[in-house]
């Protein structure tokens, strides 16, 4: 980790998060059996390119992040993470971008090798970004995600300790990977607080496990698989998705679409009441809560 200039201004609180940050990396590393590392140089960024064409797929306009962009992101100030294994094996990467307003980073893609996804990489990967973000001066961690996809949103929540506050309609316009099918790519907003005490939280132990939604209570809404999607109780708002909407969109592509335009419906709303995401069950509920509630 890089010296703290005494004379920059960097205050004592600053120090001791990046500090914190640089020992929750090397646990969530060692916890994962990787070494997870700053890359330097296009052969290293050209793997990268490739282990993403690899998890998302070519699209008509090629792969998701071709080298020469990474390459550029990092000269422009960003940030390209590799972790790798004990045979140095590329097994995950992510790339940061610097962003608006000040002592905001932008996470622009992540990905761990297909079929690894149970070891911990990812979360090491972040874990990692976080430290990177914070030992330069960054703050506030910003990304989209699908929010009909269930695991991953329960990892950025829970797992990472961010929260989702927005809501963009069809971001890329319609999709043309093999994970996206060719619906709209509606995507929720997360913006993780690196310093934020429910991210040191997460990053130091198992995540809280939120409660169950209230089951007795009469559900506000209807899903498309005529199953309740959306109570409300004193604790805030809880809405669910499907288990694996990846599965959905391969074999009913129409019901994929009618589960976004519910999901859609729900979270705008929630949002223009003055709610946030903070928790994601393992069955699939989110809970959405107002800032005095929580």
């Amino acid at each position: 980790m890089g010296t703290p200039d005494q004379t920059s201004g960097e205050s004592v609180a600053d120090r001791d998060a990046a500090i914190q940050a640089h020992n929750a990396a090397l646990h969530a590393a060692r916890h994962a059996d990787v070494a997870v590392r700053e890359l330097s140089g296009i052969a290293g960024l050209r793997a990268v390119s490739d282990l993403f064409a690899a998890v998302w797929g070519r699209t008509p306009e090629g792969v998701p992040a071709p080298s020469e962009l990474l390459r550029s992101l990092q000269h422009s100030g960003g940030c390209v993470t590799a972790a790798v294994d004990h045979s140095n094996r590329l097994v995950g990467a992510a790339a940061l971008a610097v962003a608006a307003p000040a002592g905001t980073t932008y996470s622009l893609i992540a990905a761990v090798a297909p079929g690894l996804g149970d070891r911990g990489i990812g979360y090491a990967v972040k874990q990692h970004q976080r430290w990177w973000a914070l030992d330069h001066g960054y703050h506030t961690m910003a990304w989209t995600f699908d929010p009909l996809v269930a695991r991953n949103a329960r990892f950025n929540l829970v797992k990472l300790g961010a929260e989702a506050g927005g809501y963009e309609q069809a971001f890329y316009g319609r999709g043309s990977d093999e994970i996206n099918g060719s619906d709209e790519t509606d995507r929720l907003v997360a913006t993780w607080r690196l310093d934020a005490r429910r991210t040191v939280a997460a990053s130091t132990g198992p995540p809280a496990e939120p409660e169950r939604p209230p089951e007795p209570a009469a559900p506000l809404a209807s899903g498309p698989d005529g199953q309740p999607i959306l109570y409300q109780d004193e604790t805030g708002r809880w809405c669910r998705v499907p288990h694996d909407i990846l599965a959905v969109r391969r074999s009913e592509p129409d019901v994929a679409s009618d589960w976004r335009l519910a999901i859609r419906e729900i979270f705008m709303q929630a949002f223009a009441d003055g709610f946030t995401a903070t928790h994601v069950t393992r069955s699939g509920w989110y809970r959405l809560t107002r800032a005095g509630d929580r």
